[in-house]
């Protein structure tokens, strides 16, 4: 009995320092990560991607410290780099929505619409009422000129969120396109209404077209 009780106080000795390891770790990582978080906020996005590396180094699990690294590198330009922390970020946590977005922003800015489309769509499926995924998702098919699902994109993401005023410049702007002036005037003054300043070159056309400028 004495020995079988020895054995239980050991591996309750090696879980107690297991877990207090796990714990230095633990805080650790996180010290990085807030010091990438200053460092990000700062403007320094070399140094910012050096403190969130130095938090993978020690958690590769942590799908925020990608996400975060992932920002950071979109925020330089460094697309591919993103895409690829954004990736494993979705690999760890495949129901990360804001991450999806996140690498649809990405790869849109690379120009892969299809990609943006369907990280944006994964987004949505996952959370029905998000509304910066309809946004983004509307843009690109804006920029595929698939107005009609572009407007409808931007009507989803204002019925979640009614101040969004880019939403509506944005599906004030495919109205134009499709010659619906009276509607694009309502959502022009809709944005104005929420302290957006409208593109005077879109203005003047938008009057011109409609006749207002007369």
């Amino acid at each position: 009995m004495k020995l079988k009780s020895s054995k239980i106080m050991m591996l309750a000795l090696i879980g107690s320092l297991f877990l207090s390891i796990s714990s230095v770790y633990a805080e650790t990582a996180q010290k990085y990560k807030d010091l990438g978080n200053t460092y990000y906020a700062q403007g320094n996005l070399p140094q910012a991607i050096a403190e969130y590396s130095k938090a993978v180094e020690i958690d590769p699990k942590d799908p925020d410290t990608y996400k975060s690294r992932g920002i950071a590198y979109y925020a330089q330009g460094s697309l591919p780099q993103a895409i690829s922390d954004y990736t494993k970020a979705i690999e760890i946590k495949p129901d990360y929505t804001e991450v999806y977005c996140d690498r649809g922003l990405a790869y849109g800015k690379q120009g892969d619409v299809l990609k943006a489309i369907s990280d944006f769509t994964k987004a949505i499926e996952i959370d029905p009422k998000f509304a910066k995924a309809y946004y983004y998702r509307g843009f690109s098919y804006y920029k595929q000129e698939n107005l009609p699902q572009a407007i409808s994109d931007y009507t989803k993401a204002i019925e979640i969120n009614p101040n969004l005023p880019h939403a509506y410049s944005n599906r004030g702007i495919a109205y134009y396109k499709i010659k619906d002036y009276d509607k694009a005037w309502v959502d022009v003054h809709k944005a104005e209404g929420l302290g957006l300043a409208i593109n005077p070159e879109f203005l003047a056309a938008l009057k011109k077209a409609s006749g207002r400028d007369k």
